[in-house]
């Protein structure tokens, strides 16, 4: 309080300084004559009062001056000028202005207006020139990005003295060798290795949302070659709003390694595929059945109903749904398995919906393996009956979710998500309703997905188990996969397979390493990774596109359009009539006979890779 009566006694004794001094200035930096010393008090008692009154109005006293900043001087600029033309208009009005020369209509209010912001920048810099000397122990950091990111951080810095900002890196040449708040843009991003070295760097921070994945493998890489710890900001996704400071800093992640460029999506075609309809969500409290809720939901459907058969996934889900929901939109959770056909259609009765996105499904291969029967009854039969009943009330759009193992599948997973391909797209052929199935590789962080199982196996010290040196995957991000998924039913008008671009596949090997790393420890050394063998049913590579599915562009870039196999609606539905019988007899090694009838290039229990897929080339990891 002490502070704000001493910066309004300052303020109010630069009113008669300032007028005193565009007098004085007036005359020549002479006397000044007896008659204007009339004009003097004239301006001077109206504008004590009616000045005083605009500093308080303005907000001059919320600021504080070792923040001060433009904001502030843009408040003192209205004060003066509103204080001033008010003063000047009512001694014009009483007394015409008499000797009050018209010069002093300028000076006066510029030398009230320096008089008052001069000693607020001038305090903070005195201040922040003082942080600065004082910092001389803090940690020294390097920024990665010039931009309004590294900007802010630059000044939180300045105000803690655990950190000194030593330097910029940034690709922009016009920034190189220019100045941010006093800290200098060393060189671009490429050159990080030579400014490591040379500045003794002991923190590196990427100050630039969503940064290109390959320099942040490479400055990553530079980090790990001198040892020194490398922080980010929260990318575009996770942050709410575009303020950075220290306290929202974290460490590099996996996930910032293994996503890709930024995807621009058609919005508003998925806005007008959403918007006002009534969107049923299957296996709406999994990975990605969750996600597809949260961005339906951002397209204001009519109504979101949400079909899971797990109590706790259901109630999750909801939860979170409920805390986004600003629009009021209706959200039924519906506690329904997809193979309780007459509950289903009790679903379909009652809510009418125009979109079913259905992600239901058991992924988990070794799983599967072991439950064999109950994989094809969900992902087949599931599958089946929620189609039929969808094409029964005409509902205008059905996407399957699949997954690249329904491609040459060695697995009971990828042959009954195959199946269920085969299904809708024959389906779409002798029914209104477009049938429509995205496929799509792993997802980073789904559940029990192999990132998670690596932390955790990382938290508890190893070790790290890998099934194979050379095995690869593609991975992309829940969010991307899911927002891929909503763009290409916008698009899609029956009997597609959309393959979302997953970019390169990884060594999973490799990625174990990186976690490894990322954990502050050395593999190996620390902790160990242990081949353990390909677990029944998995693929050494996997694929997304079968050798006979020739496959072109659509009008978005990261997806395509895999052409459709043929298969004979008559004899595929005695196949899975045949099918049933099995499930119902509970005899599994006629399934898996079956199953080989259906998917001829179902190959039970075996690694498999074509020649093809084993020269793709895999993304680098930093080791």
């Amino acid at each position: 309080m002490l502070n704000r009566w001493f910066a309004l006694l300052h303020d109010i004794a630069w009113i008669p300084i300032a007028l005193l001094a565009a007098y004085w200035i007036r005359f020549n930096l002479t006397t000044i004559p007896e008659y204007y010393w009339q004009g003097v008090f004239r301006l001077l008692i109206p504008a004590l009062v009616i000045q005083t009154i605009c500093y308080w109005y303005f907000g001059l006293y919320r600021g504080i001056w070792r923040f001060a900043s433009i904001p502030d001087v843009l408040q003192i600029t209205k004060a003066v000028v509103v204080g001033t033309g008010i003063t000047l208009l009512s001694v014009f009005i009483i007394y015409r202005l008499e000797a009050v020369p018209r010069s002093i209509l300028v000076l006066y209010p510029l030398f009230l207006f320096l008089g008052l912001s001069a000693p607020r920048l001038v305090y903070r810099w005195i201040k922040d020139k003082h942080l600065y000397l004082s910092q001389s122990k803090g940690k020294r950091v390097l920024l990665v990005g010039a931009g309004q990111a590294g900007e802010m951080l630059v000044r939180d810095m300045r105000r803690k003295d655990e950190y000194l900002p030593i330097g910029f890196l940034d690709d922009s040449s016009q920034k190189i060798g220019r100045d941010i708040h006093g800290v200098r843009v060393l060189d671009g991003i490429a050159n990080i290795e030579n400014v490591l070295k040379a500045y003794e760097i002991e923190l590196v921070i990427v100050c630039i949302r969503n940064i290109d994945v390959t320099k942040m493998r490479n400055i990553l890489k530079s980090c790990n070659n001198k040892n020194i710890q490398c922080q980010t900001i929260p990318s575009l996704t996770e942050a709410n709003d575009d303020n950075v400071d220290i306290s929202r800093l974290r460490d590099v992640s996996i996930e910032d390694l293994l996503g890709r460029e930024t995807i621009k999506l058609d919005d508003s075609a998925i806005q007008d595929l959403i918007k006002g309809e009534c969107v049923l969500v299957t296996g709406a409290g999994g990975s990605i059945g969750a996600e597809l809720c949260r961005q339906t939901l951002a397209h204001q459907p009519r109504k979101l109903v949400l079909l899971e058969n797990s109590e706790f996934n259901l109630y999750s889900i909801t939860n979170n749904l409920n805390s986004m929901n600003e629009n009021n939109i209706e959200v039924l959770p519906l506690l329904c398995s997809v193979r309780d056909m007459n509950a289903v259609e009790k679903v379909f009765n009652d809510h009418k919906p125009g979109i079913v996105l259905h992600a239901a499904a058991y992924k988990h291969v070794p799983i599967i393996e072991d439950n064999i029967i109950e994989g094809v009854k969900t992902n087949i039969f599931g599958t089946k009956k929620i189609a039929e009943i969808a094409a029964k009330h005409k509902v205008e759009k059905f996407v399957m979710v699949s997954t690249d193992k329904a491609v040459n599948p060695t697995s009971m997973m990828g042959v009954t998500k195959r199946s269920a391909e085969i299904f809708c797209q024959m389906l779409d052929a002798n029914s209104t309703t477009q049938f429509i199935t995205t496929r799509f590789g792993n997802v980073v962080d789904s559940a029990g997905s192999v990132v998670p199982l690596f932390r955790e196996q990382i938290n508890n010290g190893g070790p790290v188990t890998v099934t194979h040196k050379d095995i690869t995957r593609y991975f992309m991000s829940i969010p991307e996969a899911v927002s891929l998924i909503l763009q290409a039913a916008s698009i899609g008008q029956g009997g597609e397979i959309f393959v979302l671009d997953m970019g390169k596949p990884i060594k999973i090997y490799d990625l174990a390493r990186q976690m490894i790393r990322l954990s502050g420890n050395d593999p190996e050394q620390d902790i160990k990774i242990e081949i353990i063998g390909l677990r029944p049913g998995e693929k050494l590579y996997e694929e997304l596109f079968h050798e006979t599915e020739d496959y072109t562009g659509t009008k978005h870039p990261k997806i395509l359009l895999a052409e459709s196999r043929k298969a004979d609606w008559d004899k595929f539905s005695l196949q899975l009539d045949d099918l049933a019988d099995a499930c119902a007899k509970n005899d599994v090694e006629l399934i898996i006979t079956l199953l080989k009838v259906i998917i001829p290039e179902y190959q039970a229990n075996q690694a498999f890779a074509t020649d093809a897929i084993m020269k793709t080339e895999t993304y680098p990891v930093v080791h």
